[in-house]
């Protein structure tokens, strides 16, 4: 912790962003040793990082937003709502646009603008979509540290990047071995299972840098990352968990995933 702390906050979220980049790469190292994974693994996984991402959207952006808001002279609730609206919204117009799909899903049922990309292809962006928010949550957060805010600090933000990681690892899995179902070699499995998730660092150093440059839209960008966060969660995570019919295991892992978060958040934030 005393080494991130004399570090510049761009490159403190750098390596946070790196950190969750890193762990999701050693997930998808497992489909050298698994030769397949069960749905119900897959739907408990799911949940996991359903329940981490609400846990860190809360604690790590949320409260954080809300406790600063109420210093401004606006009412202490328009930053907050603000800011997780335009996340939402944000997310919504990316699902909406760029061709994906999700590993229950049949390539026909493709979500965003018709394509001719292979179903592997639309499998990869899937995942590599609901890993924007997280790199820019985590940078987010490295940045509010930065800015001096009591609410924000930089064993919070360690803390996001490592629930961000722990879920992470299962995810880089759940990318992995679908492709492999696909008939792609195990290294290509790995290979863009592990490229999913490059785009957190790049997410975190921009979301780092607008705070940087622009503090007084940092409550606004907290709630930002929580809102496109929740998004991930409910458009794509928990629906995803609840198509193999296991809703309780599923529900499970939610429940595993809020508590190893929020136990994280608590113990070092």
């Amino acid at each position: 912790m005393d080494f991130l702390n004399g570090l510049h906050p761009i490159v403190q979220a750098l390596i946070g962003g790196g950190f969750t980049w890193a762990i999701t790469a050693v997930g998808s190292a497992g489909v050298f040793a698994a030769r397949e994974m069960s749905r119900r693994t897959l739907d408990g996984m799911l949940g996991f990082a359903a329940g981490v991402m609400i846990a860190a959207s809360y604690w790590s952006l949320l409260a954080p937003a809300i406790e600063m808001s109420e210093e401004k002279s606006i009412p202490a609730w328009v930053p907050p709502a603000v800011g997780f609206v335009l996340g939402g919204l944000f997310l919504w117009a990316i699902d909406k646009t760029l061709p994906h799909v999700h590993p229950s899903m049949r390539t026909d049922e493709a979500e965003g603008v018709p394509t001719a990309w292979r179903r592997a292809t639309l499998l990869i962006v899937a995942i590599t979509l609901h890993n924007i928010p997280e790199g820019l949550a985590v940078g987010v957060a490295f940045g509010a540290a930065a800015a001096g805010m009591p609410a924000a600090t930089v064993a919070g933000a360690v803390a996001l990047s490592i629930g961000i990681g722990i879920q992470n690892f299962p995810e880089g899995l759940a990318v992995a071995m679908p492709l492999r179902r696909e008939g792609l070699s195990r290294l290509k499995c790995f290979w863009y299972g592990q490229l999913s998730a490059i785009v957190e660092p790049m997410a975190a150093v921009v979301g780092a840098a607008v705070v940087l440059i622009a503090q007084p839209i940092l409550p606004y960008a907290l709630a930002f990352a929580a809102g496109a966060m929740i998004f991930v969660v409910s458009e794509e995570l928990i629906p995803e968990s609840h198509r193999g019919g296991r809703t309780h295991f599923a529900t499970g892992g939610v429940m595993v995933g809020f508590t190893v978060m929020m136990i994280l958040d608590v113990a070092l934030g």
